[in-house]
């Protein structure tokens, strides 16, 4: 026996079990580095598909490919040990039919070794969910304000502050959970919407812009950190890195242009030649 305790996956099936129980907590990220950093505090990490705009500098997540996907989904399963990692499946990569949703998840489970996929839309791609779900792929959902759609909903705007608004959007969250999604992201919608739709599905919700009473919340690593420049209302920034990480890039080529880089501690002597 090893002195040191395996360490066990969180699983989607774990995630589901959590309905109206301990709040559950997620954060993106991208690399191995930050995976490392976030797996010790995380229950999900999200690989979103905001990496586009994240790492990119793209203006949306619409021109986000499968493959950057994959690869960075690689990074983080490499540096993450415990949280279930999810993977978000990118514009594209799950629209045009059940079959052509399938090759793509099954890749990306298959290349990444991620516990779990997501895609955007609620009764349009129930269908899709349905026929991944009974082939094993773990879905999560994603309903309210969703990104990829952003060239027809015009802008990245909050969904449902008007009631009369209300009734699509909970027709969405319930249809993802019925065809077996094993949790649900709502994002950016008015807070008594998140907080009525919580209490409708049977499956954990994913909050982002949407209510405390969800089932968990979730933000993108950067933005909690100060490292976007510009981010949404629903963002709370625990942090304020990027000015931090200037004035060490400051300090460096104030250094190296002085000569004062590397010093003598920083290179390496002759050895002493024997006697």
């Amino acid at each position: 026996m090893s002195a040191q305790e395996e360490i066990k996956r969180i699983t989607a099936p774990d995630i589901r079990a959590r309905k109206g129980g301990e709040p559950i907590v997620a954060l993106t990220s991208y690399h191995a580095h930050t995976a490392r950093l976030v797996d010790r505090h995380c229950d999900v990490i999200l690989v979103g598909d905001s990496l586009g705009m994240v790492m990119h500098g793209l203006e949306t997540t619409v021109p986000v490919t499968l493959e950057m996907m994959i690869l960075q989904g690689h990074a983080v399963m490499r540096g993450s040990r415990r949280a279930l990692v999810v993977v978000d499946m990118p514009f594209g990569s799950y629209e045009q039919s059940k079959e052509q949703a399938f090759a793509n998840c099954a890749r990306v489970l298959k290349e990444t070794h991620c516990g779990a996929i997501k895609l955007e839309g609620g009764r349009r791609m129930a269908e899709t969910i349905a026929f991944l779900v009974e082939r094993g792929v773990p879905v999560m959902g994603h309903v309210g304000l969703t990104p990829q759609s952003i060239n027809t909903i015009g802008s990245f705007r909050a969904q449902g502050r008007d009631q009369a608004d209300w009734e699509p959007i909970e027709a969405d969250a319930m249809a993802v959970a019925d065809a077996g999604a094993f949790a649900v992201v709502i994002e950016a919608v008015a807070e008594p919407l998140g907080r009525r739709i919580t209490g409708q599905v049977p499956i954990p919700t994913i909050g982002i812009g949407a209510s405390p009473a969800c089932d968990g919340q979730i933000l993108v690593l950067e933005d909690m950190l100060g490292l976007s420049p510009r981010v949404p209302k629903f963002v709370k920034r625990y942090g304020d890195l990027g000015p931090g990480i200037e004035a060490a890039i400051q300090g460096y080529a104030k250094d190296v242009r002085a000569r004062a880089f590397p010093g003598p501690e920083h290179v390496y002597p002759m050895r002493a030649k024997p006697r």
